[in-house]
């Protein structure tokens, strides 16, 4: 029984998603314009670090930005599942890019500490440094909130990527204060390295998240979390649940489960049990669900793990009542006090 999310729902989140990424490529073009201008200034390698980091946020917001568009399309006859699918890749694009600009910033700076050279107007440097940290949290912060909110793996991408860049851009303005008060240009390269290094990490983190969408790794974060909802608040004719998957499309989770109900239900019954699981779950975790239940009947040594006490055609004693949880959930096997059956 497939119970399908309101189409319009799922668009508007994604033309939301869109519009913030807009927001995050024009922010992007404009930070790299003031971090360049501060290398120039500077001629800081540490600066050319962040400016560097700049040309990647303007790429991977481009990507970004065309994989929003083509996320926020309507389900066709081709992509039943919708197109969400694009976001995980282009947030797998942003992560190497990411890693890419460490790299590149490490041959710069061991560069440099071969060849030094002097550096000059710090101060002008740190101030418009400064200024991009500021802008880059605050676009950031608001772009992770969005991307949790609508399940966008691309706008947590992007959020990810600009929070850290405001970590590393404040890190390059206390170096460049040291290089300022101190005089020891040395500085500028280690900073430049150490940077890069978290630069890197964090290119990895955003590739392996986005290669989990892809190969839709379980998420036994989510999973955990919703089997234990479900278990609170669990009805008396759902004798059993397993079988749990979930698997995400972008801003939209697709759950697919089987749910043991009393064999002597109608099929209005059943429905209306299943109809009463997925409005549970989209009350906590939103709109954006797409559920597909499958109805088992109740067999005889279902009996063991009922507690529906006013059945009338009961066959076996109640022997005690099975907890959900992430182990006896997801796996494709009914439940039962004293022996489990393959569905």
């Amino acid at each position: 029984m497939l119970l399908h999310l309101p189409e319009t729902q799922g668009l508007e989140k994604g033309k939301e998603n869109l519009r913030i990424q807009v927001w995050v490529v024009t922010v992007a073009i404009i930070l790299f314009v003031f971090k360049i201008t501060a290398y120039f200034l500077t001629k800081s390698v540490a600066v050319l670090t962040d400016a560097l980091e700049s040309i990647v946020n303007v790429i991977a917001g481009f990507i970004g930005l065309y994989s929003l568009y083509i996320a926020a399309k309507p389900r066709d006859e081709d992509h039943p599942y919708g197109h969400g699918k694009a976001e995980f890749l282009s947030a797998a694009i942003e992560g190497v890019l990411i890693a890419i600009a460490g790299f590149i910033i490490i041959y710069e700076a061991i560069y440099h500490f071969v060849h030094p050279h002097p550096l000059l107007k710090l101060d002008y440097g740190m101030i418009l440094i400064g200024l991009t940290s500021l802008i880059n949290f605050i676009v950031g912060t608001v772009s992770l909130k969005r991307g949790n909110k609508n399940q966008s793996a691309a706008l947590i991408a992007s959020g990810k990527h600009l929070i850290t860049d405001t970590y590393t851009t404040l890190g390059i303005v206390i170096g460049l204060a040291l290089i300022y008060f101190t005089n020891l240009v040395w500085i500028d390269g280690v900073i430049a390295i150490i940077f890069a290094i978290i630069i890197i990490y964090t290119g990895y983190k955003v590739l392996r998240s986005s290669l989990a969408g892809i190969m839709d790794e379980a998420d036994k974060n989510l999973l955990s979390s919703m089997i234990l909802f479900l278990n609170r608040h669990r009805r008396v004719n759902w004798i059993d649940l397993h079988n749990l998957r979930v698997i995400k499309y972008g801003s939209v989770l697709h759950i697919d489960c089987h749910l043991t109900v009393p064999w002597y239900l109608s099929v209005k019954g059943g429905h209306d049990e299943v109809e009463a699981l997925a409005a549970l779950i989209r009350k906590e975790y939103g709109s954006s669900i797409e559920v597909f239940v499958h109805t088992d009947p109740c067999l005889d040594f279902s009996c063991h793990v009922c507690t529906k006490s006013d059945c009338e055609v009961r066959k076996n004693p109640f022997e005690k009542k099975v907890e959900w949880d992430l182990k006896n959930v997801i796996a494709d096997r009914k439940h039962g006090a004293s022996e489990h059956v393959v569905s």
